[in-house]
């Protein structure tokens, strides 16, 4: 979603606004823009597209000045056009926000009876106008902001900017995420900590309903009831080369590349290493809990939908799976010994933070599974589980989902273990072979060549589907989201079962249909349905191991071989080539791999 940085420094600013941009480029953006205030004039720079458009018109028409505003946009109200770009300016005081404001028809109307009109089709910009109206009726900057912020409803992060104020920042938070950033004699606003890492290690972080005053030497934060408040200040450890390409073309490719070093890392921090146990270092009663629902957006419900399986086959727990953005309306009913169980990459996820909102104070216990430990999911969970996957740069979420996943798996094993499920030899042998992943994951990506070459062919496609059959049927869904997503080749897919109940249709000569097919215990079955496709002349891509190509390569169309691993680990392994071939598919056809169209990576509004 939309990126907001704010800087009140000692030195020119406007490098710094567009370097901290580019760290937000990850989010997802359509345009960008900053504001600064020189000898107490306010002026702003705005381009749409890329931010190079924005550093090609800073350099023909430079912006001075020490304090400043910056903003790369996520269209929701209104077109990417130079107009609906921020900052927003509406006389002396220039807004960017990140959200939306639910009521700004109605306040565009209030305006419009003052005699104030509209120039542009976003809500921000009303924000502006709303300010501009109070500094009108006499308020001071920090009057007019507050009661501008009283005045919305919706989602928001909030940065005002005021002519003639040098030494002023106003920041507000709700819904959106927003941290503090503290430097000698400088302070910093940001959409989060990357954003900030190269100007300051030491931040803070807004909760709801905060409104905070900035100067160069003070904050001064007060909460949704007025009352000054004391956010804690916390030392971030952001490494600068996490946004660093590496040496590979795209983020997304190292992403990919990193997943056998984080999650080495993640199993570090669960396995006892002596005692072989698993450590999560805190105290779920996994025998108290009745029932388990899970919630997530995108790649994560599909983590969701793999762990299920695990929960309940190894551990006998039943769980249900819900997108956030369907549960938090559909307001199911939670049961007594229910934990619920939150996944985001990012924990800001708006749908899935409202989903657990929904069940605090519902559910026995509220559990997440993040990336970044000091968001609002974690935050406001019972327990937070870290997947350590470190900073994820590209829209399609490669090396976090498979980190979510073996988070999930350690949780599954362990409740299996408290459950009387599975015998410390049984548990003593899961281990062992999640101790040996990171290897097996470096033999998987040594397929990348053939991967590319396959994906060469499957550039040329123009639908594509994707089977597999129990723990295959999520990374099925997934291996069609990663390709729809960065590739913009329409895939869908099935559970292999399912096939020939309305999907066999499709299939025919010019159809690729790739199916995920290790030799498990389904794998006799998912073999059968993938003989139905080939008898209608559907171009079959196997993905399998050694065993499974030996039996059922004969007549498809290109295999793909994966080495062989215990069944419970074949969802990890498996999201390798899935990877990789929507990675190569999308390079083959020229996308923007790391920033595809209409994508955000954080998806802070609903």
């Amino acid at each position: 979603m939309c990126g907001i940085v704010g800087v009140l420094g000692l030195h020119e600013v406007a490098p710094l606004l567009v370097e901290s941009l580019k760290r937000l480029e990850y989010r997802g953006y359509d345009s960008a823009g900053i504001a600064t205030v020189n000898d107490g004039r306010l002026d702003l720079r705005r381009a749409v597209g890329k931010l190079v458009n924005l550093s090609d018109l800073l350099v023909h028409e430079p912006l001075a000045g020490k304090a400043g505003i910056g903003h790369t946009r996520w269209a929701t109200h209104g077109a990417p056009t130079l107009g609906n770009t921020h900052p927003h300016r509406a006389g002396p005081v220039a807004v960017v926000h990140n959200g939306i404001i639910e009521n700004y028809r109605e306040l565009r109307a209030e305006l419009s009876e003052a005699g104030i009109g509209h120039e542009t089709e976003t809500d921000t910009e009303t924000v502006a106008l709303m300010a501009n109206h109070m500094l009108a009726q006499g308020k001071s900057p920090e009057e007019a902001a507050h009661a501008t912020i009283a005045r919305l409803e919706g989602a928001y992060a909030l940065c005002f900017l005021f002519d003639g104020e040098e030494d002023l920042l106003i920041a507000a938070r709700k819904g959106s995420p927003l941290a503090i950033g503290y430097g000698e004699g400088e302070m910093f606003v940001g959409s989060d900590a990357i954003a900030l890492a190269p100007m300051t290690d030491r931040i803070s972080y807004l909760e709801e309903g905060d409104i905070a005053v900035v100067t160069r030497q003070t904050v001064r934060i007060v909460d949704a009831q007025g009352e000054l408040a004391n956010r804690e200040v916390r030392t971030i450890r952001i490494d600068n080369t996490s946004v660093d390409k590496a040496g590979h073309k795209h983020f997304m490719a190292k992403e990919i590349s990193e997943q056998p070093v984080v999650i080495s890392e993640a199993l570090s921090h669960y396995i006892d290493p002596e005692a072989s146990e698993i450590v999560l270092g805190a105290d779920i009663d996994f025998r108290a809990i009745n029932r388990m629902t899970m919630v997530a957006c995108g790649t994560a419900f599909y983590a969701c939908l793999t762990a299920k399986y695990w929960f309940e086959q190894l551990a006998g727990l039943p769980v249900e799976v819900d997108i956030a953005s369907e549960f938090r309306y559909r307001q199911p009913p939670v049961t007594d010994g229910t934990a619920a169980l939150f996944v985001s990459q990012s924990g800001e996820t708006a749908d899935t933070l409202a989903a657990l909102r929904y069940c605090a104070g519902r559910a026995d216990t509220i559990l997440s599974v993040v990336n970044v430990p000091e968001s609002s999911i974690a935050r406001e969970s019972d327990v937070a589980l870290p997947i350590l996957a470190g900073v994820e740069i590209g829209v399609a979420s490669t090396k976090a989902f498979t980190c979510q996943l073996t988070v999930l798996l350690l949780m599954a094993i362990k409740a299996a273990h408290a459950r009387g499920r599975l015998d410390a030899d049984q548990m003593a042998d899961l281990i062992a072979g999640l101790r040996n992943l990171p290897s097996v994951l470096n033999v998987a990506l040594e397929a990348e060549d053939e991967i590319a070459a396959v994906s060469q062919k499957l550039s040329k496609a123009k639908d594509v589907l994707f089977l597999g059959r129990g723990l295959m049927y999520p990374l099925a869904l997934e291996g069609s989201l990663k390709l729809k997503e960065i590739s913009y080749i329409h895939a869908e897919a099935y559970a292999s079962g399912e096939l020939k109940h309305g999907p066999i249709a499709l299939i025919d000569e010019k159809m690729p249909v790739v199916v995920m097919a290790p030799k498990d215990s389904l794998f006799d079955k998912t073999i059968s349905n993938m003989q139905e496709v080939m008898a209608r002349g559907g171009k079959v891509l196997l993905v399998t191991d050694e065993a499974g190509r030996a039996e059922a390569s004969d007549g498809v169309w290109e295999t793909i071989v994966m080495p062989t691993v215990q069944e419970v680990l074949a969802p990890i392994v498996y999201a390798i080539p899935a990877q990789l071939l929507a990675y190569h598919t999308a390079v083959a056809k020229g996308t923007d791999v790391d920033q595809p169209r209409n994508l955000a990576k954080s998806v802070t509004v609903e």
